[in-house]
C-alpha cells in the first residue's frame, strides 16, 4: 500500500462523489484520478521523470494541486512542495539542493522561470491544467508504479539560515493520516475546510490526505480576506472540520454574532494557542476549539487535545496513536512528570531522515527518537505543554522562520555594521521579526530601505515589521549578540 493505492481504492469506492469544492465548481473523485494518470503520463512521456526523481510543485491552493501531487507519487516521483510565497532567489535554493529538473507551477509564478532558469539551465516546467489526454495503455498505468519508500520532501527552515528537506515515506504519511482519523474521528461524510497554504505540511496531511485517503471531501477556501468571506464559504460548503491557526480563530471570536455554523470540530495548529482565545472562541461558539502540535519532520502531527475528555487550555494534548512522546534532558534520560527537558518523538510518522545532510540526521534522531528542539513537560495526567522553544524559531503565521536567514540578508546590505533578528508577539500573525540594526561610522541607515531591500530577496512574511537602530549590539564577553537583552527592549 502506497498513497497512490490508498487513493485508487477511494476513487473505487467514490467515484462520482465529490472530492473538492472550489467556489461555485465541483471536482469529483474520477475528475481527480483522470488529471492524476495525466500528469503521471506527462512526467514521464513528456520530462522523462523516472522513479526516485525530485519534482518541485510551486502552486498557490488550487484544485490542480491534488492531481499534480498524485500524478508526481503515481510516475513514481517524489514531491517537493514549494512555499508559493518564496522569491526566486529562495526557490532556487530548493531545486539546487533537492536535484529537481522538473517544476509543477501556474503561469503567474511561472514568470520567474527565467532566473530560476538562469540557476539551473536543465529546469523545465509544467503548467497545472494543462490538457492531455493519455492513451488507453497509459489509463490502464498501474497505481503500483510509486515508489514504497520516499514520497515527499518537505522543506524546514534550519537554524543556520538554509532550509532541510525532511524525507517522509509514502508509510510515515499513511500512518500520520490514520492516527489524525482515529483521534479526530473523521468519516467519509465530513468536509474538510483547507484555507491553510497546501504547501505547509500541516495541510498535506490533514487538509489533503486525511479527507481523500478516507473518501471525505475538501472545502478549498477560494476568499480568504475579510474572514466574514472565508466563513460564507465554509457554511455554503457545509464543512464539518475546520483545521486553522490562532489568529483565524482570534479574527472569528471578534466577529459580530452569527447564525449557526455546519462545523462540528475546530482544530488549530501550526502554532501556540494563547488561552484566551481559546476562552473567548468557545464562549461565542459553544464548539470545541482542539489545540494540538506537530512538526514536518513527524508528517507532522504528534499530539492532540481529545475530544472526549479534559481539554487542558496551554496544553498540546496527548500523543496521538501509534505516537510515542517523552520529555529527555540533554543525555537522553527520560524525565519524570513536572521535569522540563526537551520535547521527543518516536514512531511510524517520524521522518526518514534529512536529505543529503547524515550530519543533521544524526543531531536531530537519538535512538529511534527524534528531538523536536522544543521545551516542555508531562503533567501527572500525561498532558504535555511547551514552555519554550530550544531552536532560535519564529511563528510567523504559523510559518517557521528563523531570524540568521534575515540577518545574512541584512548584512548584505551597505552600511549595515550589526544585525539581529528577534521575534515580537503580534495579535494578528502571532509573531513578526524585528531586526536591530547599527551601522557602520558616518552611515545613516534608513527602516523603508532596508525593509524593501529584504522584501527584493525573501518572502514578504519574513520581512522585520520593524527595523531598530542601535550604536552598537549587545554582546557578551565572546562578542555574542545578546538576544536576550534585546527581548528586554520596548
Amino acid at each position: 500500500m502506497n498513497l497512490v493505492t490508498a487513493f485508487g481504492e477511494s476513487v473505487r469506492l467514490h467515484s462520482s462523489k465529490t472530492a473538492l469544492y472550489w467556489g461555485e465548481s465541483r471536482y469529483s473523485y474520477t475528475d481527480f484520478w483522470r488529471q492524476t494518470v495525466a500528469v503521471s503520463s506527462r512526467l514521464r512521456q513528456q520530462f522523462g521523470i523516472r522513479p526516485g526523481d525530485r519534482v518541485g510543485l510551486w502552486l498557490k491552493n488550487c484544485p490542480e494541486f491534488i492531481p499534480s501531487m498524485f500524478g508526481i507519487l503515481h510516475a513514481g516521483g517524489v514531491v517537493v512542495p514549494i512555499n508559493n510565497f518564496f522569491k526566486p532567489g529562495e526557490v532556487s535554493y530548493l531545486l539546487e539542493d533537492s536535484g529537481i529538473d522538473v517544476l509543477i507551477t501556474d503561469t503567474e509564478l511561472a514568470a520567474h522561470f527565467g532566473a530560476l532558469a538562469a540557476a539551473r539551465p536543465k529546469l523545465q516546467v509544467l503548467l497545472a491544467g494543462q490538457p492531455w489526454t493519455p492513451s488507453e495503455t497509459e489509463n490502464a498505468y498501474a497505481a503500483m508504479q510509486a515508489e514504497p519508500d520516499l514520497a515527499v520532501i518537505i522543506y524546514t527552515s534550519g537554524t543556520t539560515g538554509r532550509p532541510k528537506g525532511a524525507m517522509l515515506s509514502h508509510g510515515n504519511l499513511l500512518q500520520n493520516v490514520e492516527s489524525c482519523r482515529l483521534v479526530l474521528k473523521v468519516v467519509d461524510a465530513d468536509r474538510l475546510a483547507v484555507m491553510l497554504p497546501m504547501f505547509h505540511s500541516y495541510m498535506l496531511t490533514v487538509g489533503l490526505l486525511l479527507p481523500l485517503l478516507i473518501g471525505g471531501s475538501i472545502v478549498l477556501v477560494k476568499s480568504l480576506h475579510p474572514v466574514r468571506n472565508a466563513l460564507q464559504e465554509i457554511v455554503q460548503h457545509e464543512a464539518t472540520i475546520l483545521p486553522a491557526i490562532p489568529q483565524f480563530y482570534r479574527s472569528l471570536a471578534n466577529l459580530p454574532a452569527n447564525g449557526p455554523l455546519p462545523i462540528r470540530l475546530f482544530v488549530s495548529g501550526a502554532a501556540p494557542l494563547p488561552a484566551q482565545v481559546l476562552k473567548e472562541f468557545e464562549t461565542k461558539f459553544r464548539r470545541p476549539l482542539i489545540e494540538g502540535y506537530g512538526l514536518s519532520e513527524a508528517s507532522p502531527v504528534v499530539t492532540k487535545n481529545p475530544l472526549d475528555g479534559a481539554h487542558k487550555p496551554g496544553s498540546i494534548g496527548l500523543p496521538i496513536p501509534n505516537v510515542e512522546v517523552s520529555i529527555q534532558d540533554e543525555l537522553g534520560r527520560q524525565l519524570g512528570d513536572g521535569e522540563i527537558g526537551e520535547l521527543c518523538v518516536r514512531g511510524g510518522n517520524v521522518m526518514l531522515g534529512y536529505w543529503k545532510q547524515p550530519e543533521e540526521t544524526a543531531k536531530a534522531i537519538r535512538e529511534g527518537w527524534l528531538l523536536t528542539g522544543d521545551v516542555g513537560y508531562r503533567d501527572a495526567e500525561g498532558y504535555y505543554f511547551i514552555t519554550d522553544r530550544k531552536k532560535d524559531m519564529l511563528l510567523v503565521n504559523g510559518i517557521n522562520v528563523y531570524p540568521r536567514e534575515i540577518e545574512e540578508i541584512l548584512y548584505q546590505y551597505p552600511g549595515v555594521k550589526e544585525a539581529a533578528v528577534i521575534g515580537r508577539p503580534d495579535p494578528r500573525k502571532g509573531e513578526q521579526p524585528v531586526a536591530y540594526v547599527s551601522a557602520n561610522d558616518g552611515v545613516l541607515l534608513q527602516e523603508k530601505p532596508i525593509q524593501k531591500f529584504v522584501r527584493q530577496r525573501l518572502a514578504d512574511y519574513k520581512v522585520p515589521k520593524r527595523v531598530l537602530f542601535l550604536p552598537a549590539l549587545p554582546r557578551n564577553a565572546t562578542g555574542k549578540i545578546l538576544k536576550t537583552a534585546l527581548r528586554e527592549m520596548d
